[in-house]
């Protein structure tokens, strides 16, 4: 039986968080409000938590969720490097909508799936999502919906979808955001765009060289030429919940 909480109501948020925290400790499935959608999460670093997100969602391993953080400093633990870019952009637009695709520190030991080394990392701006992440470290965190339908801006769409298996809701009302993050792959040697959304073009190219995924050169990439498997082009919004995506670039909660 599923827990819920509403979040508005301080007594309720925080046994809230309090109780969404033990089922994350436990391997088990909560569903958190973000900036852009609602998303369904786990431990990142349990290999069965992340198995059963994905199974939730009905998604294989070659669809890896993205990565919650609740801090830059749990961020930075993640990655190898963001390249010359990379902090300049997280100082601009962190906590917002902007994930950033780097390489994963090497020696993590996770297994989000097939996401050939990297990771899609992401700080929401939303006081419920980051006072969850402070307590439970780093979380895979997917868009809570069933894959191949919406997904839930509110509490009420997100239980529709996945019901039983999430133990703990909280419940933050409509997400305020409705627009999917800006995705940057920062593997290359210059910053590419993956998918506009968020965070505008001409708002980052104040902060960064940036190319879009045809100007892309196309060595110096873990990705190469044609981008992350799936990839849609750049400038195109995927649907909310599109598969195909790898290194968690495709979830509008986790983006």
């Amino acid at each position: 039986m599923s827990e819920r909480y509403d979040c508005s109501d301080p007594e309720q948020r925080e046994a809230g968080i309090a109780a969404a925290v033990t089922a994350v400790q436990k391997g088990e499935l909560v569903v958190l409000p973000t900036d852009t959608v609602y998303g369904v999460g786990a431990d990142a670093f349990t290999p069965w938590a992340v198995s059963r997100l994905l199974a939730a969602k009905g998604r294989g391993r070659n669809m890896p969720p993205p990565v919650l953080v609740g801090t830059i400093r749990a961020a930075n633990a993640l990655v190898e490097e963001m390249g010359p870019f990379g902090q300049d952009l997280v100082d601009q637009f962190w906590p917002g909508g902007l994930t950033l695709v780097c390489r994963a520190t090497p020696t993590l030991a996770w297994d989000l799936g097939e996401t050939r080394g990297t990771v899609a990392v992401r700080m929401p701006l939303h006081a419920v999502a980051l006072d969850l992440l402070k307590k439970t470290g780093p979380m895979a965190v997917s868009s809570a919906n069933i894959t191949g339908n919406p997904a839930a801006t509110t509490a009420d769409e997100a239980v529709e979808q996945l019901g039983d298996l999430v133990s703990v809701y909280l419940d933050g009302g409509p997400c305020p955001g409705g627009i999917a993050s800006t995705i940057i792959d920062l593997t290359g040697s210059v910053p590419r765009l993956l998918r506009s959304g968020a965070i505008p073009m001409d708002r980052l190219r104040e902060v960064a060289a940036l190319v879009t995924g045809e100007e892309a050169p196309a060595s110096g990439s873990v990705n190469g030429s044609g981008g992350l498997p799936g990839v849609p082009p750049a400038g195109r919004d995927p649907a909310p919940g599109e598969p195909g995506l790898s290194a968690g670039a495709n979830d509008p909660a986790g983006e």
